[in-house]
């Protein structure tokens, strides 16, 4: 691959990991499968995270967080189809905390190098042109963010 300069004219490497948000929307799954195709084109590990709050959405239903932690695991790796049909390594992690915050927690975490988030949730209100976990992660994170449709 050739390497390519930034404007500061520092080297710009492809990312080594990518961290994708998780949240069961049609939004989220195809940022979920930007983050494949680019895991797959660069050798990138992917990291899915999926932020535990209080209440988690599951079947369309809101439950308690806490009384359905290992439905919710077999839920995000049914969120992370497109990573394993993209044959990719990847890895899934449920956080407790609001998403923004988890998101940028793993970011440092990990080590990640890119961050793939859908413009909004399954929280978000129509008409909203960037939810408030996408607008946060954009205002604060210390890696490029890739905001998907």
């Amino acid at each position: 691959m050739r390497e390519t300069r930034g404007m500061d004219d520092a080297p710009v490497t492809p990312p080594a990991t990518i961290l994708v948000g998780l949240d069961g929307s049609e939004i989220c799954r195809r940022a979920t499968g930007w983050a494949a195709m680019l895991a797959r084109s660069m050798g990138s590990e992917v990291v899915a995270v999926h932020a535990v709050g209080l209440l988690s959405i599951i079947d369309g239903e809101a439950r308690p967080s806490d009384q359905v932690r290992d439905r919710l695991t077999e839920v995000c790796e049914d969120w992370c189809s497109p990573l394993r049909d993209a044959g990719v390594t990847y890895r899934s992690v449920l956080e407790d905390g609001p998403p923004g915050l988890v998101v940028l927690r793993l970011v440092e975490r990990t080590g990640a190098d890119l961050v793939v988030l859908g413009t909004r949730g399954i929280g978000s209100a129509e008409g909203v042109v960037l939810g408030s976990t996408s607008h946060h992660v954009v205002q604060h994170s210390p890696v490029p963010v890739l905001v998907t449709h």
